[in-house]
């Protein structure tokens, strides 16, 4: 078993910690001041412009950071992703680090905030967890203000001919409620509106906020919320926010936000915070802005993607590279010593609750009955032609036994490997990790998406679900053949496809552990985010609003009598 040390909590950590002033930390970036946006004491936006600045500079090396098929209790990601970064500076590396911002839902819901975890965060935690620079704010105003014109169209007159029973767009809120997942709006006198049935989603769930992360300029933003899709005419034409005429001010509204934000981590190594779209059902990475400016600037740029190997890291291949015409160069593939054991069916792990007794004892056989899980994402990596290391986040609790046992099952999948603890040891406790990723990016990155854009939508969807996987094929409910064939004939059929499935298993079905084989992926029906610039297939029952529990975080969360943030996790 590894050495057990006391740590102080996240918060703790990071309220003690020195910061930098973000203009020593741009200055490191090599970010000339003029470009900086300064946004209270330790954030600031960054100027667009130092994309044109720095346009004769050798792009770096992309890394993602991706993971096994998470189990309730999360491996680490962003954590390994912000130790990666302080290990880097740790081996005279320049390397720049691009982050989602994280929702308040989850904040204050279960999950609790994402700054990272231990001596691997990014700081101050409470203003990356808490508002930030406002820029869910302004995607929830953007979003909600395309709703407002909408409804006031169908009010006075309905000149497009809308049909309200079939309107996509609903509104945002950046709050977990459950109340607010089906409503009925336009209740009361005629002068309160059309009375309609919507709902709300979670901010990260808005298409404006998967537009923010995968726009490439302003003006690009600016054509992107044009082509959103909110419904359909009588005939069955869809109808786009250029047309409601509510574009342009989406725009204005969105016009700061744009800008990545820098902050340090508590290595003060940059971090460009950015976006912050759904996993499940949208691309689940931060902006190709935030990757763009990280790429004119460092050697290298180390970035996350949402879930396992098959959903994020996926989507980060072909979705986001083919956007920002960045070829990645290594993945990170993030696995526990508990991960696997979790994937050996042998387990139940609840969140909240302590792990069982016998997951914690030393058991190597236990690791091995989940290899297939870590073989199955090195397989997924590897198919997209990148090299990929996979970065064993260690926990006090393991043995050497299971950590050699996660050694021997990646080395013999053709993995790179490293073992990483820099949750307790920050950036000296990633150097090994980060030497690895260094060798897997001087190795030739043979990049190759999945599919071609230029082929039939669902033989995309078919492709993903075989290749990346390991599905049989795919199965299309009537609605989703006639939803492909409605999307090929209005001219989307060279978009690339999301698949919105389970994140917990690899396959459709969360109850399936390891690498299932032997099953189909069942298409149920098929959405447009044209906006967006991407058609995304549901397979299974996907929330767009969360709900909180019984005893939220948010009851662990106020201030002391000296004014700071307590219970923040």
């Amino acid at each position: 078993m590894t050495t057990k040390r006391t740590l102080p909590s996240d918060l703790e950590i990071a309220q003690q910690a020195e910061l930098w002033p973000l203009t020593e930390v741009a200055r490191q970036a090599g970010l000339p001041a003029e470009h900086l946006i300064p946004y209270g004491r330790h954030a600031a936006k960054v100027d667009l412009g130092v994309l044109d600045e720095a346009s004769g500079r050798p792009p770096a090396r992309m890394i993602v950071v991706t993971a096994v098929t998470p189990t309730p209790l999360g491996e680490g990601k962003t954590t390994t992703a912000v130790g990666l970064a302080q290990g880097m500076a740790q081996i005279g590396e320049r390397a720049i680090l691009t982050l989602r911002q994280p929702s308040m839902g989850p904040t204050f819901g279960v999950k609790g905030g994402a700054a990272g975890g231990g001596y691997s965060q990014i700081v101050p935690m409470e203003t990356l967890n808490l508002h930030l620079t406002g820029d869910f704010h302004a995607v929830t105003a953007a979003h909600n203000l395309l709703a407002a014109m909408l409804d006031a169209h169908l009010f006075h007159g309905n000149a497009l001919n809308i049909d309200p029973g079939n309107i996509s767009w609903r509104r945002v809120l950046d709050i977990n409620d459950r109340a607010l997942r089906n409503v009925v709006i336009g209740l009361g006198p005629k002068e309160d509106g059309v009375t309609r049935q919507t709902g709300f989603d979670i901010t990260a769930a808005s298409e404006v906020m998967v537009i923010l992360s995968l726009c490439s300029s302003l003006a690009d933003l600016r054509a992107r919320l044009g082509r959103i899709v909110v419904g359909f005419t009588y005939g069955g034409q869809p109808v786009t926010a250029e047309q409601l005429g509510a574009a342009g001010a989406m725009t204005a509204i969105l016009r700061d936000a744009i800008q990545p934000n820098l902050m340090q981590t508590l290595e003060h190594t940059p971090a460009l915070i950015h976006a912050g779209p759904f996993g499940n059902i949208a691309t689940g990475n931060s902006s190709v802005l935030a990757d763009l400016v990280g790429s004119r600037l460092a050697d290298y740029v180390i970035t996350e993607a949402g879930f396992g190997a098959d959903m994020g890291a996926e989507r980060f291949f072909n979705v986001k590279c083919r956007v920002s015409g960045l070829t990645p160069s290594a993945a990170v593939l993030v696995v526990t010593v508990r991960a696997l054991k979790t994937h050996s069916g042998r387990f139940r792990v609840v969140p909240g609750r302590p792990l069982p007794p016998e997951m914690l004892a030393e058991n190597p056989g236990d690791v091995l009955a989940g290899a297939d899980n870590l073989r199955k994402h090195i397989d997924i990596v590897k198919g997209f032609g990148v090299s990929p290391v996979v970065a064993i986040n260690v926990f006090p609790t393991d043995h050497e036994s299971e950590l050699e046992a996660i050694r021997e099952i990646a080395e013999a999948a053709g993995a790179r490997v490293a073992r990483s603890t820099h949750v307790v040891d920050g950036g000296p406790g990633a150097a090994e990790l980060a030497r690895a990723v260094v060798a897997a990016c001087q190795q030739a990155s043979e990049f190759r998406p999945t599919y071609a854009l230029d082929e039939p939508l669902a033989a995309k969807l078919e492709k993903v679900a075989v290749q990346v996987y390991g599905a049989d094929g795919t199965e299309l409910s009537p609605q989703a053949s006639k939803d492909l064939k409605r999307f090929e004939e209005l001219g989307y059929g060279n978009l690339p496809v999301v698949i919105a499935k389970t994140h917990l298993s690899i396959s459709s079905d969360p109850k399936l552990r390891g690498a299932p084989t032997g099953w189909t992926l069942p298409v149920r029906e098929v959405r447009a985010a044209v906006g967006a610039g991407y058609i995304y297939a549901i397979c299974g029952d996907m929330r767009t609003m969360p709900g909180l529990g019984a005893t939220p975080a948010a009851q662990n969360i106020d201030i002391d009598e000296t004014g700071e943030i307590v219970g923040l996790f």
